[in-house]
């Protein structure tokens, strides 16, 4: 599909609005529908909407392996981050309510650094999945 204009075209047009949406869906999981996961998956399918267009080399060179597997282990960091700062403020593990001096205002701060430690992990995962799977040729087992 590299040579298809048409398809190019549309893919350029389309992947803004997707990473928009994933935002939208990373930032309203506070309140509806949505956060962490749902959004990382929005992300990796940009991502491999992409690959399928302008060919896997040209995701890789986007976002390279080493940037996925940062990427996992980022998200995974940042999610015990979030959990140990609540022990650290005297309160349990993932105890948003100690994160600020207003408890309703540390459950925000604490939701919204899970959700995002939770879709940087997705992303990450479902990229190394695809990259793994769509490296193997056609004959290989």
């Amino acid at each position: 599909m590299k040579n298809d204009m048409v398809l190019r075209v549309v893919c350029k047009l389309l992947i803004p609005f997707i990473l928009l949406f994933a935002l939208y869906v990373q930032f309203h999981g506070d309140f509806g529908p949505g956060g962490g996961f749902q959004a990382g998956t929005i992300v990796a399918a940009a991502i491999v909407f992409y690959a399928i267009i302008y060919g896997l080399n040209s995701a890789r060179r986007a976002l390279p392996d080493r940037i996925v597997e940062a990427m996992i282990a980022a998200g995974v960091l940042l999610y015990l981050g979030v959990g140990f700062a609540g022990l650290y403020f005297g309160g349990n593990f993932l105890d948003y309510f100690v994160l600020d001096a207003d408890p309703v205002a540390g459950q925000h701060r604490g939701i919204f650094w899970i959700e995002l430690g939770v879709a940087i992990t997705v992303c990450g995962v479902l990229l190394k999945i695809f990259y793994l799977f769509a490296r193997r040729g056609p004959d290989q087992e």
